[in-house]
């Protein structure tokens, strides 16, 4: 079962933005400026999608002069994925198991 925790990042993810913020972060450490130029979205929308994801633990930001930084957080995606990781063994082993009708 995910936890509560984990199931609010999958909301988090959810978003088509900030699934788009964290394909592009995948890729490369970016600033503001950055992302607003790769999604064509407003600069406070954002901000404040990237406030969700700092604040999900799944980006940390790096100051650089007047500009922020932001990088994702690997461990914490991996940490996802080892959980969907066990959910699929578990679907594996449920396979084989049924009950019999009443």
């Amino acid at each position: 079962m995910l936890t509560s925790v984990e199931t609010d990042v999958l909301r988090i993810l959810g978003d088509p933005l900030r699934w788009q913020i964290v394909n592009l972060l995948a890729k490369e450490t970016l600033c503001t400026t950055h992302l607003v130029e790769e999604t064509g979205a407003k600069q406070t929308n954002l901000s404040n999608h990237l406030k969700v994801l700092r604040d999900a633990g799944l980006v940390e930001t790096e100051p650089c002069g007047r500009f922020t930084y932001y990088r994702l957080r690997p461990e914490a995606l991996a940490a996802l994925s080892g959980r969907f990781a066990l959910l699929a063994e578990s679907a594996r082993t449920a396979a084989e198991k049924k009950r019999a009708c009443p």
